[in-house]
């Protein structure tokens, strides 16, 4: 028996009667096509998008760059003579659009352009996406990833405080908010506060709120964030940065439940689940009296650590194609692919800053980038074609190219380590062996 083509949605934006003659044949094929005007483009789902391009759309481009920026998939532009005619068609397609066909159509063709279209979608990470829904908070399918996605949806439905560990830049405020959303509080405020961003005389009041005339400049009653989530979710990020003395009234308020203002007596009762994030050593601050280890205990009920970017190799690509379409928007140009060369670049770099550092590279590379695709060099990274290996001995060359293949297997296996094994043609504990010889963990 032979099986149907599988189904691939094809969202048709202001259509022709050419292409609605189209549409037929492409059904045929296995295209679930839909079609609508470009005002109601927002509210459809597609993994191939098709529109006609007319000259009101070169007069105010707005619209067109926001769907496809938004849209996170591929779009093929249809042109007609008076289209062709325009000054500067030619940039506009080039930039912001995957292929264009003109009228009328090559019906043989269009189905080859979809064809491409669709696969180097699905090759990005992407594909039947709803234009106006929010991208998940936690992207990645690298193992760490999945890890975490699964203890959140554990830790989120109780009440007990988690401490959230891990280093700048790896997603602490994302894990919070994720615990807060899958809460039974998620119709609740959340409330966060960084505890090293505010001036330690001001802190104070900013967490518990004051009366009028607590103090010089209070010219009014003031609530504090803690008040402010009552009933939702308090988050403290960088909660290793808070005062000693202000460590003792927020131990007071998480076994009391309830606050007084700076200037008050009144107890004022409040009910928020308290996360917190730190990147410091906290045990190593208890013992030099920087941290109340009584604090400490009471935040440490459940714990989550955020995995390094270095650890997930699996989600590079995922994660820059994400910011590639989520930045370019802002920058005003076409989401764009990556290079081989700038895949690579990125799997060697090490990421010390993280998922942050690589948003503001991606960003960066956006408004650099000068062909259609994200090269190295636009990441501020370093290209592999321009480097000229250092001299050594024979074991130096052998010592690099081995960790340059176990850097380049897990670039793409990171999730089954059998695999990556069964790609080098090496048994797990070997691979296992080089990882730790190579401290790649």
């Amino acid at each position: 028996m032979i099986e149907a083509p599988a189904l691939r949605r094809l969202l048709v934006v202001d259509p022709c009667d050419d292409c609605h003659r189209l549409l037929p044949g492409l059904r045929s094929v296995g295209w679930d096509v839909d079609s609508c005007t470009l005002e109601n483009a927002a509210d459809r789902t597609c993994d191939v998008g098709l529109l006609r391009l007319q000259p009101f759309h070169l007069e105010r481009p707005e619209a067109v760059k926001e769907l496809i920026s938004r849209s996170g998939t591929e779009w093929i532009a249809v042109l007609n003579q008076e289209v062709l005619r325009l000054q500067n068609v030619g940039d506009f397609v080039c930039e912001w659009f995957f292929d264009f066909h003109t009228l009328p159509f090559d019906v043989s063709r269009v189905q080859v352009t979809l064809g491409r279209a669709f696969g180097m979608a699905r090759l990005r990470g992407q594909g039947t996406i709803h234009i106006d829904q929010p991208e998940h908070e936690l992207l990645g399918d690298s193992k760490p990833i999945r890890e975490l996605r699964k203890l959140l949806s554990k830790l989120a439905p109780t009440e007990s405080p988690v401490l959230i560990r891990g280093e700048s830049g790896t997603g602490k405020e994302l894990v919070a908010r994720t615990l807060h959303r899958q809460s039974q509080r998620h119709n609740k405020p959340f409330v966060a506060i960084n505890c090293g961003a505010i001036p330690e005389h001001l802190i104070q009041s900013e967490l518990f709120g004051h009366e009028k005339g607590a103090f010089t400049g209070a010219h009014q009653r003031k609530i504090g964030r803690i008040e402010a989530a009552n009933g939702g979710t308090l988050f403290l990020d960088e909660i290793g940065d808070l005062p000693l003395e202000l460590q003792a009234n927020l131990l007071r308020f998480l076994q009391e439940k309830h606050i007084e203002h700076v200037g008050g007596s009144t107890p004022i009762p409040v009910d928020v689940r308290v996360l917190a994030a730190t990147h410091v050593d906290l045990e190593a601050a208890i013992e030099k009296k920087r941290f109340r280890e009584d604090l400490y205990y009471r935040l440490n009920v459940l714990q989550v650590v955020t995995a390094p970017l270095r650890e997930r190799h699996g989600d590079l690509s995922m994660l820059a194609n994400h910011f590639s379409h989520f930045y370019s928007h802002e920058t005003g140009r076409r989401p764009r692919s990556f290079s081989e060369d700038a895949l690579i670049a990125m799997g060697k770099h090490d990421w010390p800053g993280n998922v942050r550092e690589l948003a503001n590279r991606v960003r960066r590379g956006l408004v650099l980038a000068e062909g259609r695709q994200i090269e190295a060099r636009d990441l501020g990274l370093i290209s592999q074609q321009t480097i000229a290996a250092p001299m050594g001995t024979l074991e130096d060359y052998k010592t690099r190219a081995e960790r340059q293949a176990l850097c380049d297997v897990l670039n793409r296996h990171s999730d089954n380590l059998s695999i990556a094994a069964k790609v080098l043609g090496i048994s797990r504990p070997t691979f296992y062996r080089l990882l730790h010889k190579h401290q790649i963990r």
